[in-house]
């Protein structure tokens, strides 16, 4: 019961805040309808019903004591107390009628049956300003017909109309209010959305005491990050600069020696350490030096996968990528995805002899799938992939060589920097692995 509730409800701030303020307002309406309306007004129709009673009694009593022979006695009394009498024609109902919607009705039809003797039936839906009774007499049945006003208070819908108009004013007020608390929250929510996803968007805290300390607190926040990514590039960069100088002078001086394999041999090992010097700046820069822009993404993934070819891997683009797909932009940072993207291809292509890359675009999401015919990996073991520094052996043909654990670390990071993840899952086509790269648009 409470679930389907909870899926009933609104979910955004706006709806419940509006829930919040019309719930209150259209309970009190109720309560008041029932406690005003339909006893204040039920109590005044039957005292006002009770009077025009005693005036028809009257009437009714002098046309009992009326000499023989009148046709119409009692009428001199009836046309003063602004009655009207008539003998009733073949067609006049004999029930009483009145509306399903006429509650006063319904009040006035009761108390003249309990204090008016004769009464047969009483019409109050033939003529809504009027009521008219067909009463037995001496002189045989008469119809009496009186003004609807005398017996029941006139125009009680109004007060109805008032209330609902002074509720809606109120509400537009209240919502007209509200917007304005709402907007910044809002505002702040987007933010930091924007800051999720690597962009830097101008904001300035206001709204209530609340919600500015929220966002001074955001700001102060994102500055911090901010200044420490840049520290931590700055510094990985005077680090890197200065590991490339022993490295340069060493292959210099290797260079000078006579070539045999022990030289050769050592060569290789400078170049793996120049190697594994770039991917650790690589995976501690990640994208923080490169801003955001409009990226046509089919294009981005098309090049990766040609450049890619280009070098004799194995790696084909799917033909899922259409011709519609070119026209769509998405706000990325083109050489951090593409980065991310040649890691994918190199750790598939290291483990398989045929890769395949996919794209797949939506509103909301771009999806870039890499598979490969390799051994895959195990799904207790796929987060452990991701980590920094991770080698699963167990995984891996000692033959083709590997890196230092950061290419799926690498493109983890760049995805959650574009408010992204990174999935590994079994490739249905192929057999082996499947990393999608996630990105938000």
């Amino acid at each position: 019961m409470f679930g389907l509730l909870k899926t009933l409800l609104p979910r955004s701030l706006y709806g419940r805040a509006a829930l919040i303020l019309i719930v209150p307002i259209v309970t009190i309406q109720l309560v008041v309808s029932v406690a005003f309306i339909q006893r204040h007004f039920e109590k005044v129709t039957q005292q006002m019903t009770e009077g025009v009673g005693i005036e028809l009694r009257a009437v009714l009593a002098e046309m009992q004591t009326a000499p023989a022979g009148q046709p119409m006695p009692g009428i001199a009394l009836a046309r003063a107390l602004e009655f009207r009498l008539e003998r009733p024609a073949q067609e006049v109902a004999q029930t009483d009628a009145v509306a399903f919607w006429d509650l006063p009705g319904r009040v006035v039809i009761r108390t003249l049956r309990e204090g008016l003797p004769g009464l047969r039936a009483a019409d109050l839906e033939s003529d809504i300003g009027a009521v008219r009774l067909l009463v037995d007499t001496a002189s045989g049945p008469v119809v009496i017909t009186l003004d609807r006003r005398r017996v029941a208070a006139s125009n009680p819908h109004q007060l109805l109309v008032l209330m609902i108009a002074t509720s809606a004013l109120m509400t537009l007020i209240s919502y007209i209010f509200l917007r304005n608390q709402v907007r910044p929250i809002k505002k702040l929510a987007e933010v930091a959305e924007a800051f999720g996803k690597g962009r830097h968007v101008v904001y300035r805290p206001q709204g209530a005491l609340e919600v500015r300390a929220a966002g001074r607190a955001f700001v102060d926040m994102r500055a911090r990050i901010e200044r420490q990514i840049e520290q931590r590039t700055l510094m990985l960069s005077g680090v890197s600069h200065d590991l490339r100088t022993p490295l340069t002078r060493l292959r210099l001086g290797l260079s000078m020696l006579p070539e045999d394999a022990e030289t050769a041999a050592l060569l290789g090992d400078v170049a793996d350490m120049e190697r594994l010097v770039d991917e650790f700046l690589a995976f501690a820069r990640g994208d923080a030096m490169e801003e955001t822009q409009p990226v046509n993404v089919a294009a981005l993934v098309q090049r990766v996968v040609e450049n890619a070819q280009r070098a004799g891997q194995p790696v084909q683009l799917r033909p899922e990528v259409g011709p519609g797909d070119f026209l769509a932009e998405a706000r990325l940072r083109p050489m951090a995805i593409a980065r991310a993207l040649e890691n994918l291809i190199g750790n598939a292509v290291r483990f398989g002899t045929h890769v395949e890359v996919s794209l797949v675009l939506s509103e909301q999401q771009v999806r870039i799938s890499v598979e490969d015919d390799g051994p895959g990996i195990p799904p207790e073991l796929r987060d452990e992939a991701m980590a920094p520094f991770t080698r699963l052996d167990r995984a891996r043909d000692p033959n083709r060589g590997g890196g230092v654990g950061l290419g799926l670390s690498i493109a983890a990071d760049i995805a959650r920097s574009h408010g992204g993840a990174l999935r590994l899952s079994d490739s249905e086509a192929l057999g082996g692995l499947k990393a999608e790269l996630r990105l938000a648009r």
